[in-house]
């Protein structure tokens, strides 16, 4: 399938304006913080409903938006893939139990705070710095894609394109902090769900018979196939079980205890004003995925019936749906769903260079200094911060682009989430469950829960949504066991209290 750029005038009018656009609304929205409680949590008065769709549009990036197409459309691919819904709505009501009123027994800036305080310093850090390192990384995965399709909708050199997604998203995120971007995010939301359905309608419109080719199609090669009760640890596909447990540790790694998601709760106005766009944003995840996998069904069919060509949609991967774009939509609308990918991508971008200037400043430089910093500096230190961030993510997206990737992109940053969240998650459990457990079990549980799901992930085919669940559990088992060794040497006393500076 050929790649090359056939977009015409008007639509790469209406991607530039977009991405102009949102870069100086982002800048307006956000203009005069005065201090890192403003730039960092919109001074805690932001509305649930605009943190509810800030959280669907900051997990909702371009590896939603192009890969899960590529998931439907492959050989062998249908819906089975939305199990994995089914825990994220179940993980977001144990977190809105068993972890959100940590959050807002204080108030934190991060979701690391609270660690400190039940444990100790060194697993605030600890747990800070596996965030910084690991949403770097996948979060430079997702520019990489994002600026794929910039290079084949736009022809722009695909380093260009990079640099160039990276420095509009760090403008508006920069100077307009979270504020700038929940508000840039709501209208992400819109022009995205605008984008998928008009992609949808042009599909539909250029099959003979419309939903019934599709419907033919789809059920000839057992396409609409949504649930698979296999009990498998290793089986390489989504099923029943891996969806609902794996997906549920998975949603309460990531939503329960990473500062991406947990940024937002903290900006809300009240712990209910949080609990409820949380709740809600695992009803329309559910119902974008189920939108996506369908929209890869439904280019599977296009090529196999209206361009007759089956192979096509099969080998494409997560090119699939920009090659559609770029080559099958008419004028105008093409501009409209390019505008929606860039809309998926920055969202999630500007959410993560916030996210981790907040967490590098709160966590990390400021406890380290030895002496207070003005309120204007922290600032000044918390844009850079931004900036720094995003040089990085290009710089990774960068050598991504160099030496080319060899799987799907969704599963690479899937498999990267849940190995880093999962042991993290289990420090968690750790604090809320077993109140016995002090920090040396507890960071002593934790490198075990690593080391072992490390194991696991390079010495056994065990399947990536089973990572965070696997890391969660051997942490806190570890943890249980590290704590009964020390209570029964009596070691380490004055390490186990806590209290220490480290």
């Amino acid at each position: 399938m050929s790649l090359s750029s056939s977009i015409s005038t008007i639509d790469i009018v209406i991607v530039v304006t977009y991405l102009l656009g949102v870069t100086v609304f982002g800048v307006w929205v956000g203009r005069g913080q005065r201090g890192t409680e403003d730039y960092f949590l919109g001074a805690r008065s932001l509305p649930w409903w605009a943190l509810l769709l800030s959280i669907v549009a900051t997990e909702t990036s371009t590896v939603t938006f192009l890969s899960l197409p590529g998931v439907a459309a492959a050989a062998g691919g249908n819906l089975t893939f939305l199990q994995i819904t089914f825990g994220y709505i179940l993980g977001r009501l144990i977190i809105i139990k068993l972890l959100l009123p940590l959050y807002f027994s204080g108030r934190h800036f991060t979701a690391y705070e609270v660690l400190e305080k039940r444990f100790g310093r060194l697993s605030r850090r600890a747990a800070s710095s596996l965030f910084l390192v690991t949403r770097n990384l996948s979060d430079a995965l997702r520019l990489f894609l994002t600026a794929l399709v910039l290079h084949i909708a736009l022809g722009l050199d695909l380093a260009a394109s990079i640099v160039t997604l990276g420095l509009l998203t760090v403008v508006y995120t920069l100077v307009g902090g979270a504020r700038s971007v929940v508000w840039n995010d709501c209208i992400q939301f819109a022009v995205y769900i605008l984008g998928a359905g008009a992609a949808f309608w042009v599909i539909l419109g250029a099959l003979p018979a419309g939903l019934d080719d599709l419907f033919h199609y789809a059920r000839a090669g057992e396409k609409l196939t949504l649930i698979d009760m296999d009990p498998g640890f290793f089986k390489p596909t989504m099923t029943f079980w891996s969806g609902m447990v794996g997906g549920a540790f998975l949603t309460m790694a990531t939503h329960g205890t990473d500062q991406l998601i947990v940024q937002r709760y903290l900006s809300a106005r009240s712990e209910r004003d949080a609990a409820r766009a949380l709740a809600v944003s695992g009803f329309i995840v559910f119902a974008q995925f189920a939108v996506f996998l369908l929209m890869g069904v439904a280019l599977a069919v296009f090529f196999a019936v209206a361009k007759g060509d089956i192979q096509a949609a099969q080998q494409a991967g997560d090119r699939l749906f920009a090659t559609f774009i770029v080559q099958h939509m008419p004028v105008g609308l093409a501009g409209l769903t390019l505008a929606a990918v860039f809309a998926a991508a920055m969202s999630t971008l500007s959410s993560s260079l916030n996210s981790s200037a907040t967490a590098w400043m709160s966590d990390v430089y400021l406890p380290l200094r030895k002496r207070s910093m003005p309120a204007g500096r922290q600032l000044s230190a918390s844009r850079l911060a931004t900036a720094v961030f995003g040089v990085v993510q290009v710089a990774i997206a960068l050598v991504v682009g160099a030496i080319g990737m060899t799987e799907s992109v969704v599963a690479s940053v899937l498999k990267i989430t849940g190995f880093a969240t999962g042991p993290v998650l289990g420090v968690y459990l750790l604090a809320v469950t077993l109140p016995a457990v002090r920090q040396p079990a507890a960071l002593l549980g934790f490198m075990s829960g690593v080391a072992g799901l490390s194991l696991l992930a390079l010495g056994t085919t065990l399947y990536w949504p089973w990572y965070a669940g696997a890391g969660a559990l051997l942490t806190c088992l570890a943890g249980w066991v590290y704590q009964q060794m020390f209570d029964r040497s009596g070691s380490l006393a004055s390490w186990q209290s806590g209290s220490e500076d480290v």
